[in-house]
């Protein structure tokens, strides 16, 4: 945020944003922010997470073999992102189980059928505790990806306007 100037950009007007691996990088990034004392960004908008590292969760036992995604590549996704297994207990991985105070405002998003349905409310849930203010909506009939197909998918094309809704209304 330091060179926002230098772009003409607004320093009190910045979210972090991603879906998937994208949506747990967003709120590490806030969580990196927050822990090295610089300028925080106004929000966060959090897309069907990666926020932990449970291969048991609720939703990853009812989408085994669900497409796109689904248990068995999120394991292998795993195999080569962590070094060793424990570093799945790293905080900015393991966001469900991190200290969420202190964060920005955020939206989160899930969907039915995704293996990281149950990670993504359980995030929005504890930053809720944390004392963040969330909005959260979990889109039914739809699986990971699903956010950027408003052309074809309804739903998209509400998530859209969800998270829209929120960047508007912190960013305003």
């Amino acid at each position: 945020m330091a060179h926002t100037a230098d772009i003409k950009g607004d320093p009190k007007r910045i979210a972090v944003a991603g879906e998937s691996a994208g949506g747990g990088l967003a709120c590490a990034v806030s969580m990196m922010a927050r822990d090295k004392k610089v300028a925080l960004p106004k929000y966060q908008l959090i897309v069907y997470p990666i926020a932990g590292y449970d291969l048991n969760t609720p939703s990853y036992q009812a989408n085994t073999q669900t497409k796109p995604l689904n248990k068995d590549l999120m394991a292998w996704f795993f195999k080569y992102y962590l070094r060793t297994p424990a570093d799945g207990k790293n905080p900015l991985i393991d966001l469900v189980h991190a200290n969420l105070k202190g964060l920005p405002a955020a939206t989160v998003i899930t969907d039915q059928y995704d293996p990281l349905m149950s990670e993504g409310k359980m995030l929005a849930d504890n930053l809720q505790k944390a004392g963040v203010a969330v909005k959260y909506m979990s889109y039914e009939g739809v699986t990971h990806e699903f956010f950027g197909m408003a052309a074809v998918v309804p739903e998209a094309k509400q998530a859209q306007a969800f998270a829209v809704e929120g960047l508007k209304s912190a960013l305003k």
